[in-house]
């Protein structure tokens, strides 16, 4: 059966990150995607010029309405913005998680975007904390936002990393069945993402790759995680096969000619024709 994926998040019109990326991304991985808007934002590849949230009680109508009618299988949540948004989402949300409900969700903490633009209200991070953590299958956390996570300095190496996953996981839960992704890229040399369920501590080593073309990878790897988790046996095989998509995404990125900043991954490497 092919799984229906919902991604709640923000609008990017260059189509690199958001809910753009996002359908990108479920499509290219074999799942029918449908879409919350919870934010517009003006951005291109090389800023974010302004952010409008969407009211609160219209996110909770869109989810309201979309689940009277679809099954839902699987949903990532990205940008909120607002604690008012944020907190909208988890209410939206609360009951409707749960093995024989809305079985898989991926939570990407967006707050910082590759221009630097802030995308979270600090009002919005205890709620993030408090009431959408506890709901996640998997969370993906890059450093920084690993750092604003557990209000510490983001983790400046490996061994640093694995002390966060930790601390980071208590934060889920008790259920074994949550994953915390802490995403390497900020350390030098090639990357190292860790995968961790209060158990099992997984190196997934990557390698970095020589571009620019980096807008909208978090964007992308959750959605991706989001697709494959009901369509594979186990979250670490769905975790792997994501990161290996997006690592190909990106260093297909230069088939695509857009914009002058940076520039998104190629969420179709595998379908479209060199022209």
């Amino acid at each position: 059966m092919i799984p229906n994926a919902l991604t709640i998040a923000g609008i990017d019109p260059s189509g690199g990150a958001g809910i753009y990326a996002d359908l990108k991304a479920f499509s290219a991985l074999g799942a029918y995607g449908t879409g919350v808007v919870a934010a517009l934002t003006a951005q291109n590849t090389r800023a974010v010029t302004g952010i409008q949230g969407v009211a609160p009680e219209f996110i909770r109508l869109q989810l309201d309405t979309l689940f009277d009618d679809v099954r839902i299988d699987t949903a990532k949540i990205g940008m909120l913005g607002t604690a008012a948004i944020a907190r909208a989402v988890a209410d939206g949300l609360a009951a409707r998680v749960g093995p024989a409900k809305l079985r898989h969700l991926v939570v990407d903490p967006v707050m910082i975007a590759k221009s630097g633009d802030a995308l979270l209200d600090r009002s919005a991070i205890d709620v993030l904390v408090e009431a959408i953590l506890p709901l996640a299958t998997v969370i993906t956390p890059n450093l920084p936002e690993t750092g604003v996570l557990l209000d510490r300095r983001p983790p400046d190496d490996v061994r640093e990393m694995r002390a966060a996953a930790e601390k980071l996981r208590r934060l889920l839960g008790d259920d074994g069945r949550r994953w915390v992704m802490v995403k390497g890229g900020h350390l030098g040399g090639d990357p190292i993402d860790l995968l961790h369920d209060g158990d099992q501590m997984i190196e997934l080593p990557g390698q970095r790759i020589s571009t620019q073309n980096t807008h909208g990878t978090g964007c992308t790897l959750s959605a991706a995680i989001a697709a494959l988790l009901p369509q594979r046996d186990d979250p670490v095989t769905a975790l792997r096969e994501a990161k290996a998509y997006v690592t190909e995404a990106i260093r297909r990125s230069g088939d695509l000619q857009v914009g002058h900043g940076h520039g998104p991954v190629h969420h179709f490497f595998g379908w479209w024709r060199d022209v």
